[in-house]
């Protein structure tokens, strides 16, 4: 919960990148319905085989991504977003799409958010040497596997 006017809450969520936020007056049943999702989330992304690409390890048992020796310190929905995209090499994701895949079909905010997240990530990954999303003009992104 923050205390910002709604016209404030899209830049501080972008700003510190969380995962959801309630604006005041809320109701409880939809704080606790949002508090579930978010569990739910972190515990469907929690385990599982590395994903590799080159010297691009995705390690979703330890929530950790590297690029050869490398690690690479990411927020948890910008690891939420490498993820998907990888775990679908080659495949276009529009904005709509990647909104409902990695932030949940109850988000509320602008599509723009995933513009903001991949250009982060992509400068995450490139200050490391790689170069792994795509863009794929007026469609979305994908992961470019290699």
């Amino acid at each position: 919960m923050v205390a910002l006017g709604k016209e404030g809450l899209e830049s501080f969520g972008l700003e510190h990148a969380v995962d959801d936020f309630v604006t005041r007056p809320f109701d409880p049943a939809e704080l606790a319905l949002r508090a579930s999702r978010l569990i739910r989330q972190r515990e469907t992304h929690d385990g599982g085989r590395p994903i590799t690409s080159g010297e691009l390890v995705i390690d979703p048992s330890r929530c950790e991504v590297r690029l050869g020796a490398d690690r690479v310190t990411l927020t948890f929905k910008e690891y939420q977003l490498l993820k998907f995209l990888a775990t679908h090499p080659g495949r276009v994701f529009g904005r709509e799409a990647l909104l409902d895949r990695v932030w949940g079909s109850d988000y509320y905010g602008g599509d723009r958010t995933v513009d903001v997240h991949v250009r982060r990530l992509r400068l995450k990954l490139e200050e490391k040497g790689g170069q792994f999303i795509e863009t794929v003009r007026n469609i979305g992104y994908r992961f470019r596997d290699r």
